[in-house]
């Protein structure tokens, strides 16, 4: 019997996720590669990530990235200007999945929740790939292909 969607997002993530969510990406397989989440869930919690990677390949692949001292890297060497925007960006659209009218806690902070710097590539990569324009998670997926050219 095959998986359902949601059995195999429980099994990419490790745990069934939080709140309502949806795959906005999958790979070239069909499998999915990208989760959205609800940026509040159902009991208010705020969740400031939104965006997560699945795919598992390429979820190792970013760990190597990162293991190697990919998040010093690029919080020293990608224009910090450019960083700010993309945290600008995401949290603009983590809050435009925000009801009209809610008045309880927010979610903070930009990609992975940090306000500036670099925090998480997988962040980045997820974030990237949907289209946030984010030049770390660009960087990431350009050392990944320069490792892994296949």
């Amino acid at each position: 019997m095959a998986e359902t969607e949601a059995e195999v997002v429980a099994r990419l993530l490790g745990r069934k996720p939080k709140g309502p969510w949806a795959v906005c990406l999958h790979d070239s397989l069909g499998e999915p590669l990208v989760l959205e989440t609800s940026p509040i869930l159902e009991d208010g919690t705020p969740m400031p990530t939104i965006f997560w990677l699945l795919g598992r390949e390429l979820r190792q692949q970013v760990s190597r990235v990162e293991s190697a001292g990919g998040v010093k890297w690029a919080d020293a060497n990608i224009d910090p200007e450019a960083i700010v925007a993309s945290h600008e960006r995401y949290r603009r659209y983590r809050e435009s999945k925000i009801p009209p009218g809610y008045t309880g806690i927010r979610p903070y902070g930009g990609v992975g929740g940090t306000r500036r710097g670099v925090k998480c590539l997988h962040a980045h990569v997820a974030w990237h790939l949907v289209g946030g324009e984010d030049p770390v998670g660009r960087w990431t997926m350009a050392e990944i292909k320069a490792t892994c050219p296949n």
